[in-house]
């Protein structure tokens, strides 16, 4: 007798319906359990040691907002390390703590309602391990000479910086004195020298200082970040220095200083598809070799120093750079870029040695399908405590290419560029020659 064989294949929409769950849930590495659904508070569950969950709370750490939990989740971030490898969990709560730091091969994973706050306290914070001190490293969170380290989840990382408020900056600024500069306040998160570097979907908040500080680090990649960074003075958002092969995507920076400065020597940068806004400048070029890099699909509000922003000296050079499809909404001074080898020269300043001269370069850079709508003057914001202020130079501007003496742009290009300029000059500043024949250019 023939027995009917009852094996049938599954059509590819039942396959997918069957195993769509469990696999979706194994790649973020949290359990299936039947007739449950996840929580933001379930632990990823890992067999592989390499891949193993420390959850904060194991170590001691309490999330009340009020016990300093610096040494557990140093401990956390320690053992992850120590087992070649692991995430590092913050569940849901506020969770004071200080100085802390990253290692290689961590994950350090913040859950949907989690929030890592900065103590009040200066005591609680320290130098980050091997961070270089330029503009202070004092920090909250820092990794130095490590890789493979990724910062990610729905969660918050606060840094309690209005309780640094002293209405004091770093005086770093144009005819500043540094020497009386505040710069013993944490910046919210430095990297110095670190190799395939992610910080994706988290919300980073209220520094004392810088919110980023990137030095001398590769590959390093910032997806869906949301910043906002309004409380203290020299609130950047993004800084670079000497960085190659960063990529900055979906991103939201909302910012009170530079929010995305590049200083140094950076190259292989991409910036795409997020939205900025400050009361200085978007993206600052400040000497060193600047090259190969592309910002695209971009959107600029409510900036009054400068959206793009190139200052160019001796022993620097600019090359290779396109700016296109931006909207510019509410700026002032949209392009600015200058290039003066001499009254700037400041390669030989204070105790470095002296390099030779090498007259400063600016060249092959485009900026294509741009709109915007540029003010007058700069405006206060009603989510900045004190008031800005703006100096007779910030107010009026226009696109400005600058080369001085003999120095010289090459191959600078605009195609496809349309602003509309707010009204506001008086008679008498129309009768200034400086002025006509600057207004006159662009």
């Amino acid at each position: 007798m023939k027995t009917e064989n009852k094996t049938h294949s599954l059509s590819r929409r039942e396959w997918l319906s069957r195993t769509a769950a469990p696999v979706v849930a194994a790649s973020f590495g949290y359990p299936v359990l039947a007739g449950t659904t996840g929580h933001a508070d379930v632990r990823p569950q890992m067999p592989d040691a390499k891949l193993a969950v420390f959850d904060i709370r194991d170590f001691g750490a309490k999330g009340d907002g009020v016990k300093l939990n610096t040494a557990e989740i140093q401990a956390a971030i320690d053992a992850a390390h120590a087992a070649q490898g692991g995430t590092v969990f913050v569940p849901s709560g506020t969770f004071l703590c200080g100085t802390i730091e990253l290692k290689s091969n961590v994950t350090f994973h913040l859950a949907v309602n989690a929030r890592l706050l900065g103590s009040p306290k200066p005591e609680d914070y320290r130098a980050g391990n091997n961070i270089p001190p330029g503009n202070g490293n004092i920090v909250f969170i820092s990794a130095a000479d490590a890789e493979n380290i990724t910062i990610c989840g729905n969660g918050t990382i606060d840094g309690n910086g209005l309780a640094f408020w002293t209405g004091q900056g770093d005086n770093t600024g144009p005819g500043a004195n540094s020497a009386d500069g505040y710069f013993h306040r944490p910046h919210l998160l430095i990297f110095a020298r670190c190799r395939n570097l992610r910080v994706q979907d988290v919300f980073l908040t209220a520094s004392a200082y810088h919110c980023m500080r990137i030095l001398n680090c590769e590959y390093v990649y910032f997806e869906r970040i949301r910043i906002f960074n309004r409380v203290n003075k020299n609130n950047d958002g993004f800084h670079f220095n000497n960085s190659r092969s960063v990529h900055v995507d979906s991103c939201d920076v909302t910012c009170q200083d530079d929010a995305c400065a590049l200083f140094g020597s950076n190259t292989f940068i991409t910036v795409a598809n997020s939205s900025f806004s400050t009361r200085w400048s978007i993206f600052r070029f400040g000497g060193g070799e600047c090259e190969n890099i592309a910002v695209t699909n971009c959107l600029i509000y409510e900036t009054y120093g400068c959206a793009i922003k190139m200052s160019c000296r001796a022993n620097s050079r600019f090359e290779n750079m396109t700016f296109s499809n931006l909207i510019l909404r509410d700026v002032t001074g949209p392009i600015t870029i200058g290039l003066d080898s001499v009254r700037r020269n400041t390669s030989n300043a204070g105790n470095r040695p002296q390099q030779e001269f090498v007259r400063g370069k600016v060249r092959n850079i485009t900026f294509s399908n741009i709109r915007g709508s540029v003010v007058a003057e700069g405006r206060q914001y009603d989510d900045m405590h004190w008031e800005q202020g703006y100096r007779p130079g910030e107010t009026r501007t226009c696109i400005t290419l600058n080369g001085v003496g003999e120095d010289f742009l090459e191959n600078i290009s605009l195609s496809n560029v349309h602003l509309t300029f707010e009204v506001g000059g008086t008679a008498s500043l129309a009768l200034l020659p400086a002025l006509r024949r600057v207004h006159g250019a662009c």
